[in-house]
């Protein structure tokens, strides 16, 4: 029997999580072993084996057919790419692609390459609610049924659409023990315990009528969405990109948790749901804290849109790369500016959080245009709309005039609506022009983020993840995962009454050599286990205290 002392041979034997880890006594020293302990051996504790797959829910595993509990959140415009959500179904992860601000016939080539690429393994698209625009949100579903989408992260709605409606429930099917089973995943992003309630339930009795009566359900698809929740997997999103309440996961996600778990009381509709946790979550410690908290999976954003699948620009992932934990502000959003709604993006390396809270005030605190003082619309027109107002005018309004022709009658009219819409072709422009990496506009980009960048940035500083072209998201994704499973063998002794030093309590930052390649070979059998690349034992001396 081996016993290790030393700091590398127990960090070895603590990531060996294919085997059970014994934590012993002989002569006076505390050490590690994952061989069974002989005779004369004291055990101190065990911690058994443990695998990533097992930390979240089965059914969540089964239902979309995956190897592990984690998603990656869309990103819009597209940021959330068709290379992202390859590498991750690939990788037996789900992703969703960024549907969201994209016109519909570039969401159609999307939605036709993954259909290709990704045969018989899981993948999802984003649905926004749009209220300013709800042909949008019905074009879309249109063009998710045609095409036979089979997941949609719906996000940003407060409560079910006709639309959502009829996505979901033209997928319901019966089977043949009859259960309703569902070929139209639905997985709802929420922030508040109240939104969710409405996901745990079956869709509302006046929209599956409606639909019904407009001949867009049958009678047995209606039958069948009164028996099923609308959502299967609610993810609750707490402190994250763009969107968002910035509320604590750690109080948002219990409230979830108890509300899935009265469904399970009461033996309701919602009681399969899976509740997943997002918003963060850039280090293996807050992967392990979601499972902690009982997270049914978890969601990743801002980390992934800094990896080399994104679909943004190397600028953009320079900036993100950079960014710590407090490089984030609150900014006004392009969609529901004038609602005061906000979104966080970055704020190191850009003027733009400044520069569009700057423009809500003047909307706030004029009525029109021509209030500005000339020392306001001088700054305007050369800091921020980069032309004359007349000039930017003219762009929007022809835009208008064939999206949105009522929209430009009104504006027409109103002045204060006018400045709105200028505004926002402002805030619109600049995530356009992050992502494309425009460099003339390099001070207005619109980088959504969270503080979990800054978590995992600080987490790979002198890796070479330190570079973003090193950044593969299967890659990350398997680092976190494996974090995870190291941090729940810890809690595991932890719980046990084993004092762990601090050198074994932090998961080490990843070998990116070891895990390249290993992340795309292939599906493995569903049972494997993951462990941490550790480098084998060779180091100074240190113990581990009963």
């Amino acid at each position: 029997m081996t016993v290790h002392f030393d700091l590398a041979g127990v960090r070895y034997d603590l990531a060996d999580l294919e085997r059970p880890c014994y934590v012993v006594q002989i002569d006076g020293r505390t050490g590690t072993t994952t061989e069974r302990p002989g005779p004369g051996v004291r055990v101190v504790a065990v911690a058994a084996p443990v695998s990533a797959r097992h930390l979240g829910s089965p059914a969540f595993l089964d239902r979309h057919r995956l190897r592990f509990p984690y998603m990656a959140g869309s990103m819009a415009a597209g940021i959330s790419s068709v290379d992202l959500v390859v590498a991750m179904a690939r990788a037996g992860c789900l992703a969703s692609f960024g549907a969201a601000g994209l016109p519909a016939p570039q969401v159609e080539d999307a939605v036709r390459r993954l259909g290709r690429r990704l045969p018989g393994l899981p993948w999802a698209c984003n649905l926004i609610h749009s209220p300013a625009e709800p042909a949008a949100e019905r074009r879309c579903v249109d063009l998710y049924l045609r095409h036979r989408v089979p997941c949609v992260e719906a996000s940003a709605f407060l409560r079910p659409t006709l639309d959502l409606v009829r996505y979901r429930a033209a997928g319901l099917r019966q089977g043949p023990d009859g259960t309703v089973r569902a070929t139209h995943r639905v997985i709802a992003k929420v922030s508040q315990a109240a939104t969710a309630a409405f996901f745990l339930r079956p869709a509302p009795e006046e929209l599956v009528t409606e639909l019904v009566r407009d001949g867009r359900l049958t009678a047995d698809q209606a039958e069948l969405a009164r028996r099923a929740p609308l959502a299967d997997d609610i993810t609750v999103e707490a402190d994250s990109a763009g969107h968002t309440d910035r509320r604590p996961l750690v109080t948002q996600l219990p409230l979830l948790l108890a509300l899935r778990d009265q469904e399970i009381r009461e033996n309701g509709p919602g009681a399969g749901v899976a509740i997943g946790a997002a918003g963060g979550i850039g280090t293996p410690r807050a992967a392990f804290a979601a499972f902690s908290l009982g997270a049914d999976y978890f969601v990743t954003g801002s980390v992934n849109q800094s990896c080399v699948e994104a679909g943004t620009s190397a600028r953009a992932k320079e900036l993100l790369a950079a960014a710590d934990v407090a490089d984030c502000a609150m900014a006004p959003s392009a969609d529901m500016f004038e609602m005061g709604v906000d979104v966080q993006v970055l704020r190191r390396g850009t003027l733009f959080a400044g520069r569009a809270s700057w423009l809500y005030r003047l909307y706030r605190t004029h009525d029109t245009l021509d209030d500005l003082s000339p020392r306001d619309r001088l700054r305007l027109e050369e800091q921020v709309l980069g032309r004359p107002v007349a000039e930017a005018w003219a762009e929007v309004a022809e835009y208008l005039s064939r999206r949105r022709p009522s929209q430009a009658e009104r504006a027409a009219r109103e002045p204060k609506e006018r400045m709105a819409l200028l505004f926002r072709w402002y805030l619109g422009l600049s995530s356009r022009w992050a992502v494309e990496g425009e460099p003339s506009r390099a001070g207005d980009y619109q980088i959504w983020c969270g503080p979990a960048m800054g978590a995992f940035n600080a987490w790979t500083h002198g890796t070479s993840w330190q570079d973003p072209r090193n950044r593969r998201v299967a890659e990350v994704a398997r680092a976190l995962l494996d974090g995870a499973a190291y941090h729940a063998r810890l809690a595991q002794l932890r719980y046990a009454g084993v004092r762990l030093p601090t050198w074994c309590t932090a998961c080490p930052p990843p070998d990116v050599a070891a895990y390249a390649g290993d992340a795309h070979a292939g599906t493995p059998h569903p049972q494997e286990r993951i462990s941490p690349v550790l480098p084998h034992p060779s180091s100074p001396e240190g113990s581990v205290h009963g």
